[in-house]
């Protein structure tokens, strides 16, 4: 029979090894979904979708779609949204607003617009509000600088509230343009304090750019990614595991990247259909990315 002595000993051993770093490791990440992904199955059945979602793994999304008279999502007024929500003990620590309709307006229209952001993130938890997309016209270098000032000036109207002003990538902005790359100009004159990076890491492998290479020219940024596949043949979207990324490659560079959340994404060229996807994307994560966190 085991003694008590023993007995509190090895309690003492597994109360250590539950909280030792390479375990903690290992639930850093929680697996997320950019909710464009499931749009269509969104615009039919928000509580069904988001019971699917919930039992495949999904712990955290990415919204869009917001609407700002209403301050709503998917229909549903936020703090409603939010219920939903909690209810799947799931979170959203990010959203994609639509700042990118305010490149052309006067800087008080798109401040306006973004206190109504900020009501909106704040009723759900959010804690970064993301620029999505560079709108056509302003992916020439010189404007690329405007929009660089643009999010400056929001980042420090972010910040005073709380919360944090992320940009996320295209691909267009790896073009290069006379010796220079929209990427560098928005990583060299935006604040870092004022504006994170959200790297979409289909999009930097569609322009043909290295991940490491931008993480070592801005260490501790890029605090979120979009992880989603290139099909081998028509470089179009894929389920993970599917397509030409080597998602196992990038993955060590979390840490590097400063990554704080993940949304696995995929915008269209579904195999079956959108919750299939996702959930063939989750099964990847699960056996091939989430084991080996760094």
């Amino acid at each position: 029979m085991i003694s008590r002595r023993r007995f509190i000993q090895a309690g003492a051993v597994a109360s250590a090894a539950l909280a030792s770093p390479v375990v903690a490791q290992r639930r850093k990440y929680k697996m997320g979904l950019q909710l464009f992904t499931v749009r269509a199955p969104m615009r039919t059945d928000v509580d069904g979708t988001l019971t699917r979602i919930a039992a495949m793994g999904y712990e955290e999304l990415e919204t869009y779609g917001f609407d700002p008279s209403a301050l709503s999502y998917y229909g549903l007024p936020a703090k409603d949204f939010a219920e939903r929500l909690r209810a799947r003990k799931m979170t959203t620590p990010s959203g994609h607003y639509d700042l990118n309709q305010f490149a052309a307006t006067s800087v008080d229209d798109l401040k306006r617009y973004v206190d109504r952001c900020i009501e909106g993130a704040r009723v759900l938890g959010q804690a970064y509000i993301t620029w999505p997309l560079l709108p056509e016209g302003f992916r020439t270098i010189d404007k690329i600088k405007v929009i660089a000032e643009r999010l400056n000036i929001i980042g420090a109207q972010v910040k005073k509230a709380g919360l944090q002003l992320a940009y996320h990538n295209h691909d267009f902005e790896f073009v290069d343009q006379n010796g220079q790359k929209g990427y560098d100009i928005i990583i060299k004159e935006t604040d870092p304090a004022l504006v994170k990076l959200q790297v979409d890491l289909y999009w930097m492998a569609h322009a043909n750019e290295s991940p490491h290479e931008w993480f070592k020219r801005a260490p501790g940024r890029f605090v979120m990614w979009h992880v989603k596949d290139m099909h081998k043949v028509s470089r179009d979207y894929t389920e993970l595991g599917n397509g030409s990324i080597d998602f196992t490659r990038i993955w060590p560079d979390a840490s590097l990247a400063g990554l704080q959340h993940y949304f696995v994404e995929q915008g269209g060229n579904f195999t079956h259909d959108p919750m299939r996807s996702i959930a063939d994307s989750a099964e990847y994560m699960k056996r091939m990315l989430m084991k080996k966190a760094p």
